[in-house]
């Protein structure tokens, strides 16, 4: 094949069409519809695809088969560390369904969330929000409008992907009782955290089942930053131990203990969630309830594809909406032991 361009020397579907000698419609249907031509078509359009370097416009795409080939992924906080896992497991499903990633964060605002959301529905096939704070009835709205997945939520009638957290809380208290612990502290997470909300509830029940006392400490953030200055409410509530909502909060608290001279775990043991990427590199490594986060990027990816129609108009897969949960594990480091002598 002879190739050829327009004059402004970037390759166009009709210099496609011209260079295999076929119509427009049909370099259209072997890229968007390829089980609508022949192998043969098919093949001569992917060379003159890769000789051309012409790029698809996945909107262009999107005009004869209702489809982009993108998936959006809505995060709260891209520094947090426990968005790394679920970003990279999402990615890696998106990549043996040849999708792409389309990544944006809301920066902890329902209203920037929205904002964004919107902004991906006209160009992407579906959206998954990670740690949603819009309402309830947003997100029902919006996944009436595109195939919508949620990561630590859960939403009725949305499919929603949450780490089991009771087996993991529930370990975790038994390993600080058994450490002569009696009274467990709670680091929160955002007001409108419905997790931080469910890890709550899950250590209540537990304490209680355990005859333990436990205690809320509302923080600032969920940041290390909210940890170290949570510290004193933590030390003034007469606990020995706490759970944190999450890693960053534990690692804040474990910092702030240390410099006022309190001794992890002797004096004081500390729990994290999520095994976030340097869980370990703390000093004592930090006890924590690893979250299996990356398995549920993979399987929110999983479950807005399966959920786009297929041919028949019905989705490609039947599969139950609604909540599906993955375990999440104790992992027993330095930083929670035996109680030697109480915090003061």
């Amino acid at each position: 094949m002879k190739s050829a361009k327009t004059a402004s020397g970037r390759a166009t579907i009709y210099d496609v069409a011209k260079l295999v000698g076929v119509n427009p419609s049909t370099v259209s249907r072997a890229l968007g519809q390829p089980e609508r031509v022949s192998l043969k078509t098919r093949k001569l359009v992917q060379d003159a695809v890769a000789e051309l370097n012409f790029n698809v416009n996945p909107l262009a795409r999107a005009l004869p088969t209702g489809r982009t080939g993108l998936v959006g992924l809505i995060v709260s906080d891209i520094t947090n560390p426990s968005y790394f896992d679920i970003i990279r497991g999402a990615q890696s499903a998106a990549a043996v369904h040849g999708t792409t990633l389309m990544l944006a964060e809301s920066t902890e605002s329902a209203q920037t969330e929205a904002i964004a959301a919107q902004r991906m529905q006209p160009s992407t096939d579906g959206i998954i929000l990670a740690g949603p704070r819009m309402s309830d009835p947003d997100i029902i709205a919006l996944s009436e409008q595109k195939p919508i997945a949620v990561i630590n939520r859960h939403v009725d009638g949305v499919d929603s992907v949450v780490p089991d957290i009771e087996p993991g809380i529930n370990a975790a208290v038994r390993h600080l009782a058994a450490q002569g612990h009696h009274k467990i502290a709670f680091l929160s997470g955002p007001d409108q955290s419905w997790i931080s909300a469910r890890r709550w509830e899950c250590l209540v029940a537990c304490c209680e089942w355990m005859k333990r006392e436990t205690q809320l400490i509302p923080t600032t953030a969920p940041t290390t930053e909210g940890g170290r200055i949570a510290a004193r409410n933590v030390r003034a509530s007469g606990a020995t131990a706490a759970i944190c909502y999450n890693d960053l909060l534990a690692i804040g608290l474990m910092q702030e203990l240390q410099a006022a001279a309190v001794k992890v775990p002797d004096d004081f043991s500390v729990v994290g969630i999520d095994d976030i990427f340097g869980s370990d590199f703390t000093t004592p490594a930090l006890t924590t309830i690893a979250s299996p986060l990356s398995e549920c990027g993979a399987a929110a990816l999983d479950l807005v594809l399966s959920a786009l129609p297929g041919s028949d108009g019905n989705p490609r897969v039947a599969t139950q909406r609604g909540l599906h949960e993955l375990r999440a594990t104790l992992l027993v480091r330095g930083s929670s032991g035996k109680l030697v002598a109480p915090t003061q």
